[in-house]
């Protein structure tokens, strides 16, 4: 039984592990986009020559650039967090006899 409870709470926390994962990857995707979008106003406002968005968007597109780096570093730092948790852990064997304690 101690087993059992000790794999649950470990897969569980290697599922919300993958979970942050894949926000951290959509979280980048929608920075990545708002980044995109600032660059086309920058090149629409080429024509405008609207003074306040010439001042402006140069700073606004440097802050979401550095987010996307943030995200990133995360990213990076977190998946080898998960990978060594992963490891150390032996979740694809765990896995498999949480599978194989299902079928009985």
């Amino acid at each position: 039984m101690l087993f059992k409870l000790i794999t649950m709470n470990t897969l569980a926390k290697f599922e919300l592990m993958e979970k942050i994962s894949r926000e951290l990857v959509d979280l980048k995707n929608s920075q990545t986009a708002v980044l995109q979008k600032i660059g086309k106003l920058e090149v629409d406002n080429m024509e405008l020559n609207n003074s306040k968005l010439e001042a402006t968007l140069p700073d606004i597109h440097t802050s979401a650039a550095q987010i996307i780096d943030h995200i990133t570093e995360i990213l990076d730092s977190f998946a080898e967090v998960k990978d060594k948790f992963e490891n150390n852990n032996n979740i694809s064997g765990l896995k498999e006899q949480e599978a194989i304690n299902s079928v009985k």
